[in-house]
């Protein structure tokens, strides 16, 4: 492996100082949490393509590049800039600048009764024992170096708590800015997401970016759905395309959860979103939805590793891209049928559209299979713009650029028709029209040069 791939000097440094000023750093579960995290970040380094899950994506950028946390004076500068950024419909909003929790952004007064949301910050300020059975019990440090990384630097983030029976209608907002700075900077936000027995809620993880610097956000969701728990979770990452984004979602179902995680990914220049559901209760649902859109030379590296641990439980998965340009997509999909998992019934798809001819796609559906009464399925499709449909748009008035964007909502649209109606399905559709308008703006590519027609190709 590269020596300079494996390279943690600057880091070490770094946590050296930010041990000294973390957060419950005189709890003692706290500051081992942060210590093994970070010895085994120490131990592995970043990963590498030679690494079979990261085979597609090279971090070799993010590993050479000297990143500096934010001092807190810094992540204030942009608040201004701001104040209209709140999304009707929710029923709560927290706002995190380059990884710092603002308060002024911040509303959470429209909360029932039996839910709670604050700063993780504030969280372990005054919930240390209740942050104890959850914080870091659930995501895998031993096989992920950015989430063994994120966990060395456990600092702010969400949590967020619904009570038994409780049911939040409309939906949670968890806003993450970075912010442009003179050098390169890095956040580690770390969410907790706890839904007891028999609650609802919906919870919107955004990440946006202000200026153009070089950032890096490297951010962990750990998601606690109890029995019969109904949650659904949208991972929105819309940054600059200087930004680096690295997302770990690991979701923790009981008995009969069901659970739906929407990831859309529609900036940044490396992105790669990781959703890892462990299905450990007897009749867990989960649905795993997503739609990645690339231009120009953006990264979009999707990985899924779906878990199935105990009987009778179903999920889907769903991913559809869209790359134009020279963009590159990744899809990953990696179903887990474990022995005790009799009657599993799971199903991957993926589906995706090359708008040039210099874009590229790596698709990779994979079962691994150690129970005897399963039915799993998984596949994939990659293929262009039908050309006998944009000549039959066009023919009826309509001009090229709208029946190229009517056709790009079509296939986008099969991701928003798997959400449930509601203010974050709304929210999600606008800004998937607004990027698809830019995308459907382009001048497509010329064909390659044998002249052929690429039709759709079947894999799997």
């Amino acid at each position: 492996m590269s020596t300079a791939i494996q390279s943690v000097g600057n880091y070490l440094d770094i946590f050296t100082e930010f041990e000294k000023h973390a957060p419950g750093r005189e709890i003692a579960w706290l500051r081992d949490l942060r210590a093994t995290a970070f010895a085994r970040f120490c131990e592995t380094g970043f990963p590498t393509p030679h690494d079979e899950d990261w085979r597609f994506t090279n971090v070799s950028e993010i590993a050479r590049t000297q990143f500096a946390l934010v001092k807190e004076s810094s992540a204030r500068n942009s608040i201004s800039n701001l104040k209209s950024a709140s999304v009707a419909g929710s029923a709560a909003r927290l706002v995190f600048v380059d990884g710092a929790f603002v308060s002024e952004l911040s509303t959470t007064g429209a909360l029932p009764a039996g839910v709670e949301v604050l700063s993780l910050t504030q969280a372990i300020t005054h919930r240390a024992k209740e942050l104890e059975a959850y914080l870091g019990r659930y995501v895998d440090i031993r096989r992920d170096a950015f989430a063994a990384l994120n966990t060395a630097f456990l600092d702010d983030g969400a949590y967020v708590r619904v009570r038994r029976r409780n049911v939040v209608d409309a939906f949670i907002h968890l806003l993450f800015v970075s912010t442009q700075n003179e050098i390169p900077t890095m956040s580690h936000p770390r969410n907790l997401l706890v839904f007891e027995d028999e609650s609802q809620a919906t919870v919107v993880e955004e990440y946006v970016s202000l200026g153009d610097g070089t950032v890096l956000s490297n951010s962990v969701t750990e998601l606690a759905a109890g029995e019969n728990a109904t949650v659904s979770h949208y991972m929105i990452a819309r940054e600059h395309r200087k930004a680096f984004n690295v997302s770990t979602l690991r979701i923790q179902q009981a008995r009969s959860a069901n659970v739906a995680s929407h990831s859309l990914l529609l900036g940044g220049g490396l992105v790669r979103n990781n959703v890892h559901p462990v299905l450990a209760g007897e009749g867990g649902e989960c649905l795993i939805n997503g739609l990645f859109v690339g231009e120009g030379r953006q990264h979009l590296d999707n990985y899924m590793y779906v878990e199935h641990a105990s009987p009778h439980c179903s999920s889907r998965q769903f991913y559809n891209g869209i790359l134009d340009g020279r963009s590159h997509g990744v899809f990953h999909g990696r179903i887990v049928v474990h022995k005790d998992a009799q009657k599993t019934d799971a199903k991957q798809t993926n589906r995706n559209l090359l708008l040039s001819d210099d874009a590229q796609i790596d698709t990779k559906p994979q079962l691994e299979i150690y129970a005897d009464d399963v039915k799993c399925t998984h596949g994939a499709t990659i293929g262009q713009i039908e050309e006998n449909a944009l000549f039959y748009l066009q023919s009826r008035g309509i001009d090229e650029v709208a029946a190229r964007r009517l056709l790009l909502l079509a296939f986008a649209s099969e991701c928003l028709d798997r959400m449930r109606p509601g203010a974050a399905r709304d929210y999600s559709e606008r800004l998937i029209h607004q990027h698809l308008l830019s995308v459907a703006n382009h001048v497509p590519s010329a064909p390659s040069g044998n002249g052929k027609e690429r039709s759709w190709e079947e894999i799997g």
